[in-house]
């Protein structure tokens, strides 16, 4: 219940950042937060990451429903006492909710965080991705970590010990 809720605080907070965004600022607009760095730039999108397969909304709903009823499965009957597994499915299901709010609501996602790491203009962003991303980064890592386990107990099975 626990990694719900966490789900849930992600949609929220996605949702009212946007809701900010949308309320406050005209599509286009931008602040500086940190001069060539980081700002806030107020935009849509009508794809995915990096505009790739823009406007094929039909796709997005699609996807999202069966990877929302995946993590939901897979968090109900393999993650149950793995906290880093729950805590990256988590994370992925408040992301993936969050931007599919937006795209059933407004058929386009809010994006608003721009920045410009080393220079290079990034896809602006909303806080949906950034948990997405995180998330992704947390499940290779527990991928790893169980697949160094699989290896140890195996060469301790052939070790003998």
């Amino acid at each position: 219940m626990f990694f719900y809720i966490i789900a849930l605080l992600i949609i929220a907070f996605d949702q009212w950042t946007k809701w900010l965004i949308v309320k406050n600022f005209t599509l286009g607009e931008s602040i500086t937060v940190i001069e060539d760095f980081l700002y806030i730039t107020s935009h849509r999108n009508t794809g995915a990451a990096w505009g790739i397969l823009e406007g094929q909304m039909w796709f997005f709903y699609l996807i999202t429903v069966i990877v929302i009823i995946g993590i939901i499965y897979y968090m109900q009957t393999h993650a149950k006492g793995k906290w880093l597994l729950q805590l990256s499915l988590a994370l992925i299901l408040g992301g993936a909710i969050g931007n599919f709010i937006d795209r059933l609501w407004r058929k386009e996602v809010v994006d608003f965080i721009h920045t410009f790491p080393f220079g290079y203009n990034f896809p602006i962003f909303n806080v949906a991705d950034s948990s997405l991303c995180v998330g992704v980064v947390l499940l290779l890592i527990q991928m790893i970590r169980e697949e160094r386990e699989v290896k140890k107990e195996k060469a301790n099975e052939q070790s003998g010990t």
